[in-house]
């Protein structure tokens, strides 16, 4: 006859062993309902997009601003994250989000100059998802412009078949606005699509939506207009001329023709006869969002940043 003190060791064990086994199933779950926020897009683009780092980018610019060319740089900073469909947002707890949680591709735009005694700093967001085939408009999309008169904040926000547009400005003729603008493809997408779409854009007659910096500098109506895109290749670069077809404004990318499809350069025409332009001086990979100490500034010096 068996002891109740050994039928209670045993169910003891039996018990532990069941809800171990439970507990690997429930993170089974969660780690593959993470995974499916992760589009297949091949090994090298995985390995390279989700290892845990950022690529950063910086660029020498030479700025169009005011009837002159003003030196500055810019930093491109791509990394994916997990998004929030319904609330277009970076996820804080993306294991538990479902299918609320879709993969987007960030970049963020950092550019500076300065127009004679004063600075110019201007932040572009944008996100892109990352499975295109679901998922064909990027969602979300902001910028700010600080100088030392005021500042700008403008965002566009995915809503079904059109981007709900807000704007926020100091100056009168700009006001507080707020509308729809019908959904197409975005200028300040183009370098996200470039990388995720293996260098390549839509060619030929397409509807776009102005750059945001573009727009406020030329107090241009942010709308769908009529652009052309064309590229040519070579062993080692695609590139791409972009001109709206009724605006003087043009534009051209040089992208790595291999993965990972960097952006070498690029320039933007406004029909003035100045050119702005931005050439690739250093591409890091860093987990920067942990580089606080004073220590990590040697990073900024590799980036052969200016300030």
């Amino acid at each position: 006859m068996i002891q109740p003190l050994k039928i209670f060791c045993i169910l003891g064990i039996f018990f532990f062993l069941s809800c171990k086994k439970d507990s690997n199933i429930s993170n089974n779950q969660t780690s593959s309902e993470k995974e499916k926020s992760v589009v297949d897009l091949g090994a090298a683009f995985n390995d390279y997009w989700y290892s845990g780092t950022a690529e950063l980018n910086s660029y020498a610019l030479k700025q169009s601003r005011y009837g002159e060319i003003r030196e500055g740089e810019v930093v491109l900073v791509f990394v994916t994250e997990p998004f929030s469909l319904s609330k277009q947002v970076k996820l804080d707890n993306p294991q538990e989000a479902g299918i609320d949680n879709v993969s987007v591709l960030k970049l963020n735009q950092v550019r500076k100059f300065t127009t004679g005694i004063y600075d110019y700093s201007i932040v572009t967001s944008t996100f892109t998802p990352v499975d295109a085939e679901n998922y064909p408009h990027t969602l979300k999309l902001n910028t700010s412009i600080q100088e030392w008169c005021g500042h700008t904040f403008t965002q566009l926000n995915l809503k079904e078949d059109v981007y709900d547009f807000k704007q926020f400005s100091y100056f009168e003729a700009d006001g507080d606005e707020q509308k729809d603008i019908p959904v197409a493809l975005l200028e300040d997408e183009l370098l996200t699509r470039i990388r995720i779409n293996k260098g390549q854009l839509p060619l030929g007659e397409v509807d776009m939506i102005f750059s945001t910096i573009y727009s406020r500098f030329a107090y241009q109506e942010l709308k769908p207009a009529k652009a052309e895109i064309s590229k040519t290749e070579s062993d080692s670069i695609i590139h791409y001329n972009i001109a709206y077809l009724n605006y003087d404004r043009k534009l051209s990318i040089d992208v790595e023709n291999r993965f990972p499809y960097k952006i070498l350069s690029w320039t933007e025409g406004d029909g003035d006869g100045l050119i702005t332009e931005a050439k690739l001086k250093v591409s890091l990979k860093e987990p920067y969002w942990n580089q606080k100490k004073r220590t990590d500034e040697r990073k900024r010096e590799e980036l052969q940043l200016l300030k």
